[in-house]
């Protein structure tokens, strides 16, 4: 992998993070390092400066487990304990569609006002919002950094009988991503070495 490197005002957007996806609702998950990589990369753009974008997924649908009245809704603990604790920019974004471009407030308002024209996402899930909002930023002119190890997805059902697992999902999102030239999809680790000062 090339060596990627990391703006000094590059926006990390962590993406729905919330509790309500350790419901069982959702079904078996991919990648158990997911939390521990999204911690890591939160914390390096926290100590070092750099703005944090936190999405919350406020569902409208009636029993969703993301839904705003559910439980929930709220943010995983590793993620709420981090919010306010960094030395750069902080923006909250609200949603309810895939697309964190469409959420409240502006996102895209809120990166070109400060001059930002990289971005890294990390969240939930690899496939559904995380994706979607990788493929709006590559149509926006964003460099996307998409870090595949510091996010996770679920088993899925589709049309015709057709099932994919997680893991499946994730390369699926991944050569779509990167061979589509929406994002580069890169490691936690790859993310971690380009904000080495």
């Amino acid at each position: 992998m090339e060596n990627i490197k990391v703006e000094a005002n590059a926006a990390l957007i962590v993406i729905d993070v919330q509790k309500g996806f350790e419901d069982a609702f959702w079904g078996r998950r991919d990648n158990a390092d997911a939390e521990r990589n999204m911690a890591a990369i939160i914390d390096r753009w926290q100590e070092t400066g750099r703005p944090v974008v936190f999405v919350r997924h406020d569902s409208p649908r009636a029993g969703s487990p993301l839904a705003p009245e559910s439980e929930g809704n709220a943010f995983k603990d590793f993620v709420e304990e981090r919010r306010g604790r960094g030395t750069g920019p902080e923006l909250l974004v609200t949603k309810t569609v895939n697309s964190v471009f469409y959420g409240e407030p502006d996102l895209d308002t809120w990166l070109k006002e400060a001059g930002i024209g990289q971005f890294v996402i990390v969240g939930i899930q690899t496939n559904m919002c995380n994706e979607t909002t990788a493929r709006m930023g590559g149509n926006l002119g964003y460099d996307v950094l998409f870090p595949i190890d510091a996010m996770h997805t679920f088993d899925l059902a589709g049309p015709f009988g057709w099932t994919r697992s997680a893991e499946e999902l994730t390369r699926a999102t991944a050569v779509s991503l990167h061979g589509g030239k929406f994002a580069r999809v890169v490691t936690a680790e790859d993310v971690l070495k380009g904000t080495a000062v």
